[in-house]
């Protein structure tokens, strides 16, 4: 396979194309500074030129140049238009979502066939950007991605995340009434890759069978060595998980032996 891939230099695309390279695949990756985005020409040349087996789309407006409704443009506009280009080209087509599409004060564990109701901005953007891409491409692929798992700080990862708490406030507080959509960023790029060849439609990947937030970080803590300090609390309440029967996700446990049995909720 030959991949082309948006978001490369990003959390999930490094992972993504490190798995493509494992399995002795190749790829290509989007230079947002060379390809514009807003113009449709430019983009559909990129694509033809390229020639890719598969399309994933995974970038982000996350390093915002101060264009004006970038948000919009990144999260909806261009993959609207990539999904249309590879409908017309007939690549197989796979966009990378979030579980912040749902409200705060949803409660799940999320199916497929809920309907998200973000009213923030970036989850609005990206819920409405998931009809459109649908409605420019039905045979596409929609995945929903919770909180990555890596295996250092440097990026956009909850680990990096409890680095920089701790740095910052000498502490992570971590709610034990949340319980956050996450997996590995390895089992996600895993699960990106044999989406490709899955019916077209949305998915959910999610790794969390039922284990707070609280507990997930001390489980990670103790893998790390405990080097933060991990304060257990009650500040943020939600079950946020997302349910797919239809692709099959490892527990959160098997990379995570320290975790408990399944807490009260668990699925």
């Amino acid at each position: 396979m030959k991949a082309l891939i948006t978001g490369a230099n990003g959390t999930v695309g490094h992972a993504l194309a490190a798995h493509l390279e494992s399995l002795g695949h190749s790829w290509i990756g989007w230079d947002r500074s060379r390809i514009s985005i807003d113009s449709y020409h430019d983009m559909e040349a990129f694509v033809q030129e390229t020639d890719p087996d598969a399309i994933f789309h995974l970038a982000i407006c996350s390093s915002p140049t101060g264009r004006d409704n970038e948000n919009w443009l990144v999260n909806y506009q261009w993959p609207g238009e990539l999904a249309w280009i590879a409908r017309i080209l007939s690549i197989p087509f796979l966009c990378a979502s979030t579980v912040l599409v749902f409200a705060a004060d949803q409660q799940g564990p999320f199916a497929p066939s809920d309907t998200p109701l973000s009213e923030e901005e970036y989850g609005s953007i990206r819920r409405h950007g998931e009809q459109r891409i649908l409605s420019q491409n039905p045979g596409a692929h929609i995945a929903r991605l919770g909180w990555q798992i890596g295996d250092a700080p440097g990026s956009n990862n909850m680990i990096d995340f409890f680095q920089k708490q701790q740095e910052e406030h000498g502490e992570v507080r971590a709610s034990s009434l949340w319980f956050p959509a996450c997996s590995f960023l390895q089992d996600t790029a895993a699960a990106l890759l044999s989406l490709i060849d899955m019916p077209r439609g949305l998915y959910q990947l999610d790794e969390n069978r039922g284990w707070s937030f609280a507990r997930i970080a001390a489980a990670l803590n103790r893998r790390h060595g405990n080097n933060w300090n991990i304060v257990p609390c009650e500040d943020f309440s939600q079950d946020q998980r997302m349910l797919d029967q239809r692709i099959s996700m490892p527990s959160l446990r098997e990379r995570l032996p320290d975790l408990p049995e399944l807490e009260s909720g668990g699925q």
